[in-house]
């Protein structure tokens, strides 16, 4: 069965800050949200990488991006929107090649007479913006390097990230950028990452929504729909029990599972191959 084939249950799936190479990284979590849920239109709002060097990428990293491109395949009927975030910069020839998707500085759409623009946030961002060769070196370098030191459950570093959203006061800033973007625009509604911390602000008839990060314990996605934007966090659901004393039920709930995810759990692994196999594109990441 496959999850797009009936009338999409979202209009709009937004997911953000996956930041793919870290160790931090949820990439599993997020295949899972992708994989089951229905949508018209996937979101990537920017960050969806640590950094630009390939080598970091492991293999639920790939399994992501082999589930994207496979997405972009005009039968899917699925508009997949790369929104370029300040990790992803110099990516756009690469990530259009390599998971045949558009890559965007931003997007902007309309859904039930509603004007809505996706943005990753960086803009809002002053530091980011004014010290991009500092941000990156200090920063995500050394940020990178913290969570290989880091104990198994990245406590210091998930700590360290918190503190720097709060010290720098990132969520309050980009949150006020954003709706004075949104208003200049028309747009009443104005999506962002870059903080990790999601969020729903009004402020003068205009929405702002963050999508928060997939780094953290609290993983958070947005969905718009007919039932208006909501803010969701991922539920890590409990593993099936195939013990050997309960084989009939043990069957069941493989056929159900077979059923459900279709060919998308089947091909992953073939997705993984032929992206991973692109030396001259991966090349040009490092």
């Amino acid at each position: 069965m496959d999850a797009f084939a009936d009338k999409p249950q979202f209009d709009t799936l937004i997911l953000s800050d996956l930041h793919l190479g870290a160790d931090m990284s949820r990439a599993h979590e997020a295949l899972q949200v992708l994989q089951q849920d229905g949508y018209r239109r996937l979101i990537l709002l920017g960050d969806i990488f640590a950094d630009l060097n390939f080598g970091r990428l492991k293999k639920e990293h790939w399994k992501f991006l082999g589930y994207i491109r496979k997405l972009s395949n005009p039968k899917r009927h699925v508009e997949v929107v790369w929104v370029e975030g300040n990790h992803d910069h110099g990516l756009a020839e690469i990530m259009s090649h390599l998971v045949g998707v558009r890559v965007y500085q931003e997007y902007r759409w309309n859904y039930q007479g509603i004007r809505h623009i996706a943005v990753h946030g960086h803009q809002f961002d002053d530091f980011s913006v004014s010290n991009v060769h500092l941000s990156y070196w200090v920063g995500t370098r050394f940020y990178l390097q913290l969570q290989k030191w880091d104990s198994k459950n990245k406590v210091l570093t998930r700590f360290l990230d918190r503190l720097n959203t709060r010290w720098l006061r990132l969520s309050s800033k980009v949150a006020a950028g954003a709706l004075a973007h949104a208003r200049r625009h028309g747009a009443t509604r104005i999506f962002c990452g870059h903080t990790h911390d999601a969020l729903h602000r009004r402020e003068d008839g205009a929405d702002y929504y963050n999508c928060g990060a997939w780094i953290d314990e609290r993983l958070t996605y947005i969905t718009v729909g007919e039932g208006g934007v909501q803010i969701h966090e991922y539920v890590e659901k409990p593993e099936r029990s195939h013990e050997a004393g309960d084989r009939n039920t043990a069957k069941h709930e493989l056929v159900e599972h077979d059923l459900f995810w279709g060919e998308d759990h089947v091909i992953a692994d073939a997705d993984f191959a032929e992206i991973s196999q692109e030396p001259e594109l991966l090349k040009q990441g490092k």
